[in-house]
């Protein structure tokens, strides 16, 4: 399995369009060692040719020109892409939807019930999509068992309810429903790679851990070091938990589960601008350095 991280920062990329903290200036300036992020999204292949799309962030046309595999050019208007699947209904994660409308058939668009809702009433998204080409939906049930996506022979899926939150204009905002925010295993036929894929985590529950225990590989969500970061940083007045994400550093946070874990590979991905692990010589960084957890970057590559 092949799987190519097209973006890794959190809602409004790294650095943020209106955010001059310590992190969004110094990336600026160039006073700290970070690199530039777009909004999280990630691509993966059985075979190199066809690829499946794991959210369509507002960065979508820029992540799409970054890597050429996803426009093979063998006709005027072409893709790699064969389906999309959406976690959640998030701005961050589905208004490149909008940018993609000149796609020459509908898009298979594969998601929850709960995300399908949102994304036909609060967010129409689907609804605007059907004046051009359309969407042909998928449900994904969590719990459901495994399924597989044509144009994606050799990758089997399943998808797992999270703790975490629903977007501001759902319905189900502070009274979740399972399906507004799912991880998804990601499992190759051929090499038994296994991925567990969550940029959105609120708390680890049994289930979540048997996933996470099972993978060789976690993308999972690296939104916030510590719980009250933006409200000591002056940038917002919500907790990590308030918005559905489980900082790192917290007491029982993410780093505490992660060092338990003997997966091959366990890397933070939808990383907030004002997590100070995107200073690469933080002491923070640091310290993730040291239990074996690794920071995505745009265009990082990974095998299983």
């Amino acid at each position: 399995m092949k799987i190519r991280v097209l973006g890794s920062g959190a809602g409004g990329g790294f650095p943020q369009w209106n955010c001059n903290c310590r992190n969004c200036a110094g990336v600026r300036s160039g006073r700290i060692a970070a690199h530039a992020r777009t909004q999280s999204s990630i691509a993966v292949s059985a075979n190199g040719h066809d690829w499946i799309l794991l959210n369509a962030s507002p960065d979508i046309r820029s992540q799409l020109e970054s890597f050429p595999a996803l426009q093979p050019a063998r006709r005027v208007r072409d893709t790699a892409i064969r389906a999309i699947l959406l976690v959640d209904a998030q701005i961050d994660h589905t208004t490149g939807l909008l940018m993609l409308r000149e796609h020459t058939a509908p898009w298979d668009v594969y998601c929850t019930e709960a995300v399908y809702e949102d994304l036909t009433t609060g967010f129409p998204v689907f609804t605007v999509l059907s004046h051009f080409r359309g969407v042909i939906w998928h449900e994904i049930v969590p719990h459901g068992g495994d399924f597989v996506i044509p144009g994606s022979e050799g990758l089997v899926f399943g998808a797992v309810p999270l703790k975490s939150e629903a977007p501001p204009f759902s319905p189900h905002r502070h009274n979740t429903v399972p399906g507004d925010n799912i991880g998804v295993r990601i499992r190759d036929s051929a090499t038994g790679g296994r991925l567990f894929y969550a940029p959105g985590l609120g708390s680890i529950d049994p289930q979540i851990l048997r996933e996470m225990e099972a993978a060789d590989c976690l993308l999972i969500d690296g939104t916030l070091w510590t719980d009250d970061e933006m409200i000591r940083g002056g940038i917002g007045d919500k907790r990590g938990l308030d918005m559905g994400h489980l900082a790192q550093a917290s007491s029982g946070g993410l780093i505490e589960h992660l060092s338990r874990l003997d997966c091959t590979r366990k890397i933070l991905i939808h990383i907030n601008n004002t997590n100070p692990i995107l200073d690469e010589t933080s002491p923070e960084r640091r310290t993730l350095e040291q239990a074996g957890i690794e920071v995505a970057y745009d265009g990082m590559d990974i095998e299983l």
